[in-house]
């Protein structure tokens, strides 16, 4: 089964989400003109909605935008995934996690919502940590005060429609950083820190599974935010390796709230 839909992967790695953390140049292909702005008030789901998720907590110790968890636990790291591309292929990657009792943490695309609603209850019965990924996922660090807004707001109705919580997390769209205009946008929301990360797998760039591994297991240390995505054959094929890897490291995979708690 994993191997088909790895293949499946393939084939929708090219219209998939583009990575964030790489220059937009990469990622030209994937841009495209905003659609019109979404109604202030989105059609109700015509599935069932997930338990009711745990609501965003603010962390005083921590910066408003946080990369990386506490460096003092030796034991502890997350992963987190941009959430949009085949939700066979995410319901894959997170079965895997759960064979080796990891937890993840996945910063869903508001579009993506609306198009698979189920996986907002798959994501939260596994036991993982459920964010926002703006609306469409575009650049949100080159938007006006109030397309930026709308994208944050957008996704943000949409998790509490199927969740009853705006969800734990805030991660920007098309970028690793959020620019000080969207961290205030974001707290304004409700979200009071946006969620970056320290090691980018690069996965996104579909360099190969044994890419994907070396690459986060040479930067990956007791506290890190690791940043991967459903949706390409790689990190399908990379996930249970890495995962090996660090049990045998004695580093165990959390939810970026664990990690932080």
């Amino acid at each position: 089964m994993l191997t088909g839909l790895a293949l499946t992967a393939g084939t929708l790695a090219a219209g998939a989400a583009a990575g964030c953390s790489a220059p937009r140049a990469a990622h030209s292909g994937d841009l495209t003109a905003p659609p019109a702005a979404p109604s202030a008030s989105p059609a109700p789901a015509t599935r069932g909605a997930a338990a009711r998720a745990p609501a965003p907590r603010r962390y005083p110790a921590q910066p408003s935008e946080i990369t990386h968890g506490p460096r003092t636990r030796p034991s502890e790291v997350a992963l987190t995934f941009h959430g949009q591309g085949d939700p066979a292929v995410a319901k894959v990657l997170l079965g895997e996690a759960e064979k080796a009792g990891a937890r993840v943490t996945v910063l869903a695309v508001g579009t993506w919502l609306d198009e698979h609603p189920d996986i907002a209850r798959r994501i939260l019965d596994g036991g993982h940590d459920l964010g926002n990924h703006t609306l469409r996922h575009l650049d949100i660090n080159a938007m006006t005060e109030t397309e930026a807004a709308a994208e944050i707001r957008g996704c943000a109705d949409r998790l509490e429609r199927l969740t009853g919580s705006i969800g734990t997390w805030f991660r920007p769209s098309r970028s690793p950083r959020a620019s000080p205009l969207v961290q205030r946008l974001a707290r304004e929301a409700g979200y009071p820190h946006t969620l970056s990360y320290d090691v980018d797998s690069l996965d996104y760039t579909s360099p190969g599974a044994a890419a994907v591994t070396r690459k986060v297991l040479a930067e990956i240390r007791p506290g890190s935010v690791v940043s991967l995505h459903f949706g390409y054959a790689d990190t399908v094929a990379a996930l249970p390796a890495l995962l090996h890897e660090l049990d045998r490291r004695g580093l165990g995979a959390v939810t970026t709230t664990e990690l932080l708690s």
